[in-house]
């Protein structure tokens, strides 16, 4: 680091940008003195802009001191137009919605109902809840910040940290509005229905990435295709799933209850998964309902889905590039555990292509003051004969999140640095300054503007007060570049950051496996370099010149105790520029697209052999990858090129069985019925079905019970050899004892042993004892309707009480109704709601166990009216389209409702509705539970 006392040793030569700056902003001045009276000008209404920022910084109370400044800011806008008429062409970033509310994340000492209950009492709407994150995101009124803000259980209230995918998309694109939730449905029952019309033709496909990886070729050598691997992926959404899957894209998808989200990057991600593992399971879950939720959601798909490959393609603009945050902290945990996690490593450019809008390094003291109070700008220009305390970007680079992070931990930071963007004029046009006094995080984020006001932008660092520190500037999506007035850009390697930079995560970077990206990163740019398709990728290739370099450098540990470290990043690279039949990704480029391919290779490697560790399967991918850009492993390419061919030859894949139990169907001895019954004996045949790559040699199982007195006999029997694909049965001999309940499941606990690195498998069925009694009961919700609370993830609940049933054999759940139409606010229906697809249902037994009934299906129509759900519906509730309202008829739902029956049914059942998109409103009516018992 260089002394800041070298600033007394330098000439009067200074560079033109800060001579503009010290002509803008006045000479080095006591914190407390005003700077020094400027002319008229530009350089005087700049003074007076961040004077008249500073002023509202200084004068915070103490729960706005815990409130995002550009909340501060956007509340005294509205509150007092008068004071910022000094600042004609600021913007603060804040999106105001109708009500004048604000999306914000509330980050708490604890999250608790009480607190949550305040939220929402404040007019505010909930749209995720982090307990382990201690995070609730709220829509809120602007007037309710300080009041929330004031609560002792409350360290901050920011606006809603925003989040970028690594789809990389043209300028037109990118800053296009997005299309409404109506149209988007529109668009998904137009595909959907195209497909459901057209026959599908089983034709050999071969997709660019696949052959570019020589993934098909693999597969035939090895004979592996993703069996026994579920591989899972976070992205924005998956709208078109239903239309996926109709076409024949994909198989049935795991999908996390309610974390379904919102767009098709999820969707696409998914069709590229599949291409490669073909007999892969598949799970998802959104990412884009704020950090917390997102670190949640890492952990609920190795958890709770049992997903052994996950991939997101997500970065959160408060990710520290420092310490690992909640997010990276997730992905540590599922790899801990024994999952393989993949990470977009981004598209924010690198030094090397001189695409880069990243800059870090040690805070230099310009000794230019800054501002009425306090504050010293940042010097970038290492020469010591001459300062510049701005850092120019391109004329593109209007409309980008640009953030600036320094070497503080996480949540503890006593220094206290602001962010300001110029424009060529000499305007303040953005600014971010929060106060950080010790518990706050290091950490600030502007937004570049578009139009009139963003000619000329570059950005300038200030030191409010407290000591030096390593900063990091990053304009995401931006680029450094020369300015006309003679500024000159600066920019270091390393913009790669956050979870994909995660000890745990292998983190991928891109190059196209075709056709070049169809469009300059910026005008005049080079060429976009073309990939290897029909042949396969070889040492030649080039990756995309807009791929983020890495390495990342990091100061503490995550607990923020100090622990210097620098971590290789990215770690490989995989291909971009695929075919997906997803509109706006087809084809698909950007790390976004390259990650999905790297973690499906990864499936292959897992699916020829079983249980290798997550750190196996990074050395046989990094070890096997082919060397490109600069020799050995290098900062933008990492290892190089994944080859599928040659990571799976590497690991000596073979072809893997995957013999499992399947459920057993019953015959009574003693009656001929489909029961077992106390005091008789009955003949169980236990199907063995072999769904791997390989033959299920020697194979037998074992069928075991916990239950008293229940005799199984035999104990095992020997299936053979079960080849793929085929499905062979036996029979055993079940006897129940007089004295077993009627009603109590009998649980089988089954044990499949054979020749193969996936032996053994287990399963467990739970079959009732006695006969279902052909009575059903019904208990219905009688109390009033209630509303639907729109957009909101807490929705709204119902309770339906039951007793006399004890054990039940049946189960369904109606939605019910009088009059059935699709009104607007029908009281005749069950359900009345203006957009049946922003609904998710769930119903929740006694015992607490919960099947999903519907989950954002339905689209545009309206209502929901004489509705069944039942396990033995012949049609998916998932396929229902808007032309189907209102929806009437029996029904599959998402969930099975029969998993519901391993306990007595007697006690409180809840219903419970999500609304999960804005600006629709419905309630609940008339619901009603329909259960049999046995006799």
């Amino acid at each position: 680091m260089r002394s800041p006392n070298r600033r007394t040793r330098r000439n009067s030569l200074v560079t033109a940008g800060a001579a503009v700056l010290i002509a803008l902003l006045g000479s080095v001045t006591p914190a407390s003195a005003d700077p020094a009276r400027a002319g008229k000008g530009p350089e005087d209404r700049t003074a007076a802009q961040i004077s008249a920022l500073q002023s509202i910084k200084k004068s915070v109370t103490p729960a706005e001191s815990k409130v995002d400044s550009a909340l501060i800011v956007e509340q005294r806008r509205r509150a007092n137009a008068t004071t910022f008429k000094k600042l004609p062409d600021l913007q603060t970033g804040v999106k105001v919605h109708s009500g004048n509310t604000v999306l914000v994340d509330i980050r708490a000492t604890k999250v608790t109902d009480e607190l949550v209950a305040a939220i929402r009492s404040a007019g505010s709407a909930v749209r995720s809840v982090s307990t382990e994150g201690r995070t609730v995101r709220a829509q809120i009124p602007l007037w309710a910040l300080g009041r929330l803000a004031g609560r002792a259980d409350v360290r901050r209230v920011e606006t809603a940290v925003d989040y970028k995918t690594y789809h990389q998309q043209d300028r037109a694109a990118r800053d296009a509005k997005a299309p409404s939730k109506e149209d988007r449905a529109k668009e998904v029952e137009a595909r959907t229905r195209a497909a459901l019309d057209s026959p599908r033709i089983a034709a050999a496909k071969i997709g660019e990435g696949d052959r570019a990886h020589a993934a098909d070729t693999a597969r035939q050598t090895h004979r592996v295709t993703g069996t026994g691997v579920k591989l899972c992926a976070l992205s924005d959404g998956v709208n078109s799933l239903a239309a996926s899957q109709a076409a024949g894209e994909l198989p049935a998808v795991d999908v996390l209850t309610s974390q379904e989200g919102s767009g098709d990057e999820g969707t696409a991600m998914l069709e590229i998964l599949h291409d490669i593992a073909p007999n892969a399971e598949l799970g998802f879950a959104t990412a884009i309902n704020g950090d917390a939720s997102f670190a949640d959601n890492i952990k609920a798909l190795r958890f709770r889905l049992g997903c052994d490959v996950i991939v997101d393609d997500i970065l959160y603009f408060n990710e520290s590039p420092f310490q690992d945050g909640v997010i990276a902290q997730a992905v540590d945990a599922v790899t801990a555990d024994g999952a393989v996690f993949f990470s977009s490593a981004g598209n924010d450019g690198n030094v090397a292509d001189g695409t880069s809008g990243h800059w870090e390094g040690d805070f230099v003291d310009s000794g230019v003051g800054v501002g009425k109070y306090a504050g010293t700008a940042h010097d970038f220009n290492p020469d010591p004969s001459a300062k510049q305390v701005f850092n120019p970007l391109s004329e593109s680079s209007g409309n980008v999140p640009v953030t600036l992070f320094w070497s503080d931990p996480l949540g503890a930071s006593f220094n206290d640095y602001d962010l300001y963007v110029a424009n060529a004029q000499g305007n303040v046009v953005a600014f971010s300054q929060n106060n950080q006094d010790g518990t706050q995080d290091p950490y600030e984020r502007v937004q570049t503007p578009t139009g009139g006001t963003a000619s000329g932008l570059r950005l300038a660092v200030v030191k409010f007060r407290g000591e030096n520190r390593y900063l990091a500037l990053t304009a995401l999506g931006g680029r450094f570049k020369d300015s006309a007035d003679g500024l000159k850009k600066f920019a270091t390697p390393g913009v790669t950051r956050g979870h994909s930079a995660a000890k745990g995560a292998i983190s991928v970077a891109a190059a196209p496996a075709h056709n070049p990206l169809p469009f300059d990163l910026e005008p005049g740019d080079p060429a976009n370099p073309r990939g290897p398709y029909p042949n396969a990728f070889d040492s030649t290739q080039k990756p995309e010149r807009f791929t983020s370099d890495g390495p990342r450098r990091l100061f503490f540990a995550p607990d923020g105790t100090p622990r210097a470290e620098v971590r290789q990043k990215p770690d490989l690279t995989a291909a971009d520029g695929v075919q997906t039949t997803l509109s706006g990704f087809n084809p698909f480029f950007g790390t976004s697209a390259s990650a999905p391919n790297a973690a499906a290779i990864a499936g292959l490697v897992l699916s020829g052999n079983p249980g290798l560790t997550p750190a196996e399967v990074r050395d046989a991918l990094t070890t096997t990858s082919l060397d490109i850009a600069e020799a050995g492993a290098d900062n933008r390419t990492g290892a190089g090129i994944v080859r599928a061919d040659l990571a799976l030859a590497y690991t000596g894949a073979s072809p893997q069985p995957l013999a499992r139990a399947q459920k057993p169907s019953v015959v009574n001895d003693a009656d001929g019925s489909q029961y077992l019954k106390p005091g008789t004996t009955a003949t169980l045949t236990v199907p063995v079905a072999n769904s791997g790559d390989g033959v299920a040699a020697s194979t037998s199982l074992v069928l075991t019970t916990p239950a008293a007195g229940v005799t199984i006999a035999p104990r095992s029997k020997y299936y053979g050899n079960v080849e793929v694909g085929q499905t062979v049965t036996n029979t055993f001999k079940v006897t129940v004892p007089a004295s077993a309940k009627v009603g109590v499941p009998l649980r089988l606990d089954a044990k499949v042993t054979y020749a193969g690195s996936t032996s053994p498998t287990t399963s467990t069925f739970q079959i009732g004892v006695g006969e279902p009694s052909r009575e059903t009961k019904h208990f219905a919700y009688t109390g009033p309707a209630l509303a639907i609370p729109d957009n909101d993830a807490v929705g709204v609940s119902v309770q339906i009480p039951v007793t006399g049933v004890g054990r039940g054999s049946k189960i369904t759940f109606s939605i019910d109704g009088d009059t059935c139409t699709a009104a607007d606010g029908a009281t005749t229906v069950g359900i009345d709601h203006t957009f049946v697809g922003d609904l998710v249902g769930t119903l929740t037994s006694p015992s607490g166990a919960t099947a999903t009934l519907f989950q954002r299906n339905g689209g545009t129509g309206s209502n929901l009216c004489q509705v069944v759900f039942d396990d033995s519906a012949a049609r998916a509730f998932s396929t229902v389209s808007a032309g189907n309202a209102p929806f009437t008829g029996s029904w599959r739902g998402a969930g099975s409702l029969n998993a519901l029956l391993a306990d007595s049914v007697d006690g409180t059942w809840t219903f419970k509705v999500t609304d999960n998109a804005a600006s629709d409103r419905g309630s609940i009516r008339s619901v009603s539970l329909h259960l049999n018992g046995y006799v």
